[in-house]
This record gives structure tokens, sequence and C-alpha cells, in this order.
């Protein structure tokens, strides 16, 4: 296959750990591993699409070039949660001889925090047993759900989401790889959507420029189908300034126009309810309110009466205050 035809989020993904954005402590640490040849267990703990898997490919690619297909396995924990992957895919490689230059395998579980208790306790047995040979990368959105006896024998890299220009430099790589003309505004749309997370923006962007190579701020809204910043603000601030009706509307455009779900609407009050210009109490109640809403949608509530109520309590807060 050629590759302009991968999909973009691997197209670009890093082909070695010094092609890696952001995370540079994991990929000094991991480098240094690739030079002595040897290295510990390894668990990869952090948010999705900040480069756990991408680092785990490429330290195999560093580590054995073009042998890496007989030196690495790469299994997805979540398609089989049971006991059953362990005993059968995990073992059967783990018990192969490696032909590669670097004698030590490597076997990379995504998602290994969906295995099942049992699953979890027969893969301790099989790093013991095949410890000499055989090197286990669990990547985890939560290292915690993970029992303790794997986590004791691994050392633990905990990923932190990518910063602004961490994400501004991954952009500009994609956008100079295929020649994109992008506003400047939709590069900042993109990393506010995108919330640290490279592969949503991959996405986006390759959704984006299908409709051609000119970006606007206005198409990544629309396909992350997401509101601009100042839409949500506006609502919250109508709220508090206790003109519920205008909150409403603005609500009505977010929900019947934009046809946003009510999940990404909260999400959204979320992140900029903390650059509204209350005090600090009056900021606590409405994360308060937020809660509340989000727990009775997800328990099976009309979303849009709660979200209706939601706006209520927060103007009933500002009449408080």
């Amino acid at each position: 296959m050629k590759n302009i035809d991968l999909p973009w989020q691997e197209k670009y993904r890093p082909k070695s750990l010094s092609e890696v954005i952001g995370q540079k402590l994991i990929v000094n640490r991991l480098s240094s591993f690739v030079k002595r040849g040897n290295f510990p267990s390894m668990i990869f703990a952090g948010s999705a699409g900040i480069g756990k898997t991408s680092c785990a490919l490429a330290m195999a690619r560093d580590l054995y070039g073009d042998d890496t297909e007989s030196a690495f396995r790469e299994l997805n924990a979540s398609d089989d949660r049971g006991i059953g992957i362990i005993r059968g895919k995990v073992k059967e490689f783990a018990k192969t001889i490696s032909m590669a230059k670097v004698p030590i395998k490597i076997i990379f579980l995504d998602e290994a925090d969906s295995l099942t208790a049992e699953a979890q306790h027969a893969l301790r047995r099989t790093m013991e047993r095949y410890s000499s040979e055989t090197r286990f990368i669990l990547s985890a959105n939560y290292a915690s759900k993970i029992i303790e006896p794997i986590q004791s024998r691994c050392v633990v890299f905990r990923f932190k989401p990518l910063g602004e220009p961490e994400m501004r430099e991954y952009i500009e790589r994609i956008v100079k790889g295929e020649e994109l003309d992008i506003e400047d505004k939709a590069i900042s749309a993109l990393i506010y959507v995108g919330e640290g997370d490279l592969r949503k923006i991959t996405n986006i962007l390759q959704s984006a420029a299908m409709e051609g190579k000119s970006i606007s701020e206005n198409s990544i809204y629309q396909i992350a189908s997401r509101a601009r910043p100042k839409e949500i603000t506006s609502m919250l601030r109508y709220a508090l300034g206790g003109e519920f009706e205008n909150a409403r509307n603005e609500l009505d455009n977010l929900m019947l126009n934009q046809g946003l779900s009510a999940e990404d609407i909260l999400s959204q009050c979320y992140k900029e309810v903390q650059g509204l210009n209350v005090d600090e109490r009056a900021k606590l109640k409405i994360v308060v309110e937020m809660g509340e809403c989000n727990f009775r949608i997800v328990e099976g509530a009309n979303e849009r009466i709660q979200l209706e109520a939601m706006l209520a309590g927060i103007a009933l807060i500002a009449k408080e205050k």
C-alpha cells in the first residue's frame, strides 16, 4: 500500500522515538533502554491520543529495525477481556524465539485495564515464567485498574496531556506534509476541540481536508460537532445575568441548529466556567449544578429538561449572590 493511502493517524505516526512530539522525559528514558538493548516491563498510563501506542511502536522500530514483526506483537485487550487472550495469543508469542538482533521480545497489550481480574492474574504468571526472553508493555487509561502484583513488576510511565505548543507543532507537521492552507484561527480551534488528543486532531483535520485544501475555523467546529467557546460563554452569562429566556434561546441554537448533544454542551460548559467573571464560591455552586445535571442525564432523564434546569439553577445562584 502506498503511504498516501494510509489514514493520516498512521501516516503521521512517529517512525522513531526521535519523531515523538512531547513526553520528553519518557522518550529520553525509552531511548536509553534502546541503546542498552535491555529494559524492564512497563505500564504506559494516560488518556487516549497522547502517545502511548506511538511510543511503544517507535521503540520497537528503533530496537528491531526490519525484524519488528518477528519480535514485537501488538494486542488489544478490549477485543477479548477474558483469560483466553492470555492463555492463547499472549502465551503463544511469549514462548517463541526471537530472530531479531535484540533477543528480547515485546508484547504490547493495549487497553490492558480492560482485562478481567482473572485474566490479569494469568498475565502475571505469564510475565514471571517468560521474564528472561519477553518484556511486556501494558497501555492503560487508568493504571489503578491494573492489579498490584503486575504494577510491582513494571516501571510505570505516566503520560501527560499535550500542551498547546506540542499540538501546534503536530498540526503544522501535517499541514506541511499535505500542503494545506489553514487559517490560524482554525489551528486554534483544532487545539481547543482536540483537548490534547492527537488522534482526535488528526481525524478532524483529515475530514476537513476532504472538502478542499483550504481549511477554515468554521469547518473545524462543524466537523468536531463543537460550539465556539463564545457561544457557550454567552449562554452561561445570560443565565448568570438572570436572563433565562436568552440563555434558553442559546441552548436551542446549540441543540437544534448545531445538533450538539447534552454531553458535548456540558463538557464545554465545564471548560468555560473557569473563565467566568464570578467569585470562587459561585463557580463551585455552578460546577455542582453541572455535576447534578450530568448525573441525571446519565441515569436516563430528558436531556433538554435537565440542561434547562441547570441554566435555571445557575440563574438562582446569581440571584443569591
